[in-house]
């Protein structure tokens, strides 16, 4: 029951900056890393699939390989785009909320995650 109590009187904005930030931070990279890296290795294994089943010039297996490397691109937009779909339905959610309260405080929170936390809107030199 006390770490409720802690919670409760913490603000949002204090809890994004000093305990959520890096953890938040941390899932974005895990995300980015996932959204980018599933689809090129999809696509890199149909294709390798698709050359071995070439080389072979066995026309089940080309067709074989060519199915499954057109459902592993889809599978790789799908996999792409997902995390697109679920933040722009999570925006559309929180602006549908009650204003006064803080429910897009996760999106400032998700935001300040992209820079790693920080808010320097200098150039890149940092000065």
């Amino acid at each position: 029951m006390e770490l409720f109590q802690i919670l409760e009187r913490v603000s949002t904005a204090d809890v994004c900056d000093e305990t959520l930030l890096p953890i938040v931070w941390i899932i974005k990279s895990v995300l980015y890393v996932i959204q980018i890296g599933i689809p090129i290795l999809l696509i890199l294994m149909g294709s390798i699939d698709l050359g071995k089943a070439v080389l072979s010039s066995d026309d089940k297996a080309i067709k074989e390989s060519t199915s499954k490397l057109i459902k592993r691109v889809i599978a790789a937009v799908a996999v792409f785009f997902v995390v697109t779909i679920v933040k722009l339905i999570m925006n559309v959610l929180s602006a549908a909320g009650d204003k006064n309260s803080d429910s897009s405080s996760w999106i400032t929170c998700w935001n300040k995650a992209s820079d790693g936390g920080n808010n320097n809107t200098d150039d890149a030199t940092g000065n």
